[in-house]
């Protein structure tokens, strides 16, 4: 058993598995999740539970966060029973969220008031890196920091690299997600294209998969757009948030744009379902 006691906040489609590969590590670990029946499966294989990120805080060394957005994030922190809430130092807090490099800076800047410590530490990869512990993780923040937390990184990914100060994590992130986007849209173009000259898709797909344009990511969205299959791995909404925070930090090239309003505009409907789903905004 690790001496390190982690604290564990947020229980979604990522989180979970992250969370269940450091119990599974032998840390001690306490979960805490707005929605209370999410805890349940973390609690069977060892967790223990808070009633709030205040309570948490002060039981572990280390939190780790996980959750949707900035707003998520700003209530976890600064809310009536957030982890600011209570007076703590020594404290390391992990954002491993897909979030905005100011709100980074800014609760960084929080946290040192309490002589605590943060990281921003977004990672890229899906529901089955997370549960096998292969993600990639890019991390802002002071380096010494970075190196105490970097076993338990080791425990959720299969790279991590610190990227600078803080903030940078969550830049990387979003330059990421910004060709996760290109390549999405352009693979559903493309099948688009083929569909309008009555190409088969199933032998379009088996084509791109052997060719030099192969990869992961094609051959995942080109198996649910032929099985015509959009639950959601990543949800479309997710990437229309992260496309409008690439935007506030710089993005203006004109495969941005495209990406941008594309999203943005199959959000509405489209937003509960798989990013490959924008396929069905596209004619």
């Amino acid at each position: 058993m690790n001496t390190i006691k982690i604290g564990w906040i947020g229980l979604g489609r990522m989180g979970t598995p992250m969370s269940g590969q450091l119990l599974k590590a032998g840390y001690d670990v306490m979960v805490y999740n707005r929605s209370k029946e999410k805890e349940e499966s973390s609690k069977l294989i060892g967790a223990t539970t808070a009633s709030s990120p205040g309570q948490l805080i002060q039981q572990v060394d280390i939190v780790i966060v996980m959750v949707s957005d900035d707003l998520a994030i700003w209530e976890i922190f600064t809310g009536n029973d957030g982890l600011f809430s209570i007076m703590t130092t020594g404290k390391i807090i992990i954002n491993m969220s897909t979030v905005s490099p100011s709100i980074s800076k800014e609760m960084a800047y929080l946290c040192s008031q309490q002589n605590n410590h943060y990281l921003d530490a977004p990672v890229s990869g899906s529901v089955k890196q997370a549960e096998d512990g292969q993600l990639v993780i890019m991390v802002g923040g002071e380096k010494t920091i970075f190196e105490k937390a970097l076993p338990l990184f080791e425990h959720l990914g299969k790279v991590v690299m610190r990227m600078g100060d803080t903030g940078t994590g969550n830049t990387t992130k979003l330059a990421i997600n910004t060709l996760l986007a290109f390549h999405v849209q352009g693979l559903a173009e493309t099948v688009v294209l083929a569909r309008k000259n009555e190409i088969r898709i199933e032998d379009l797909i088996t084509l791109i998969n052997a060719s030099a344009l192969g990869n992961p990511l094609n051959k995942i969205k080109g198996d649910a757009i032929i099985q015509n299959n959009f639950k959601a791995a990543f949800a479309l909404k997710h990437i229309a948030k992260d496309l409008r925070l690439a935007k506030n930090i710089g993005l203006t090239t004109p495969m941005g744009e495209t990406a941008f309003k594309a999203f943005q505009l199959a959000e509405p409907a489209l937003g509960e379902e798989d990013i490959i789903a924008i396929i069905k905004q596209i004619h």
